[in-house]
């Protein structure tokens, strides 16, 4: 008897053939685009307690009040020589190189954020640290001013404007830079180099006040502010020049 051989289950050949497993592609991220770096947050003004304020970016030292909360009155600017000499006299706060500010200087005072604000003579508020006196003025002298172009500073929009004619009148903002020499009765203001916001203040010169008393300077609160100073439109320069047009003309009745 033939011993009958154990039959092997085969199973058929696939008709399918085996597809090669799917590679994920995947996308490289995208750089994230440059962004605008942000504003650097200014130190507050400080009070130093002794009728001045300090701006800790720049290292210059304010006058707390203007000429008008001095004086109650206003100066030209052929005239404006008898206030800067009469506080260096008195030697303010012991400092006697007090000078009026420069464009870019007098753009330091300007509050940019829009959150601090003081209060002018006329019971308007304008865009002034709080720090500094209320009932002052919004404007004043500044050192691109000449006999040939009267140029005023406004506070109030931060700008800067030239006049026709010598019949304009001015408050006054005083400055001092420790280091800078003193200021000579009667001079003429020498051309002031600009002092961006940021810069390290200077050595204390012997200018300044000696053995001040101990004061804890007191923060205004303020926070950042920006340092480019707002645009301002053509159309607001333009009714700006023609207001001060027609107040120049009402003075001269």
């Amino acid at each position: 008897m033939t011993e009958a051989e154990p039959s092997e289950k085969v199973d058929p050949p696939s008709d399918k053939t085996a597809e090669p497993s799917a590679v994920k592609e995947t996308t490289p991220a995208k750089k994230p685009a440059p962004g605008k770096k942000p504003a650097p947050e200014l130190k507050p003004f400080v009070d130093n307690g002794d009728g001045t304020v300090t701006d800790p970016n720049t290292g210059l030292i304010w006058k707390k009040t203007d000429a008008w909360l001095d004086t109650h009155q206003f100066y030209t600017w052929q005239d404006h020589r008898t206030y800067v000499d009469q506080i260096n006299k008195e030697k303010h706060a012991g400092i006697d190189n007090w000078r009026i500010p420069n464009k870019q200087e007098a753009s330091t005072l300007v509050d940019k954020t829009g959150t601090k604000s003081c209060e002018d003579k006329n019971g308007t508020m304008f865009p002034l640290d709080p720090i500094f006196d209320a009932g002052c003025v919004t404007n004043t002298w500044i050192s691109e001013c000449s006999d040939d172009q009267i140029i005023r500073y406004d506070l109030k929009i931060g700008l800067d404007t030239p006049y026709p004619g010598n019949d304009v009148w001015s408050s006054i903002r005083l400055v001092s830079k420790p280091g800078e020499a003193s200021a000579a009765v009667g001079a003429k203001p020498a051309p002031v180099e600009s002092v961006a916001e940021g810069d390290k203040p200077a050595a204390q010169g012997s200018t300044a006040k000696t053995d001040p008393a101990p004061v804890s300077p007191k923060s205004s609160g303020s926070g950042a502010r920006a340092v480019s100073p707002a645009p301002v439109s053509e159309e607001l320069k333009a009714t700006f020049t023609a207001r001060a047009k027609a107040w120049a003309k009402e003075k001269k009745k």
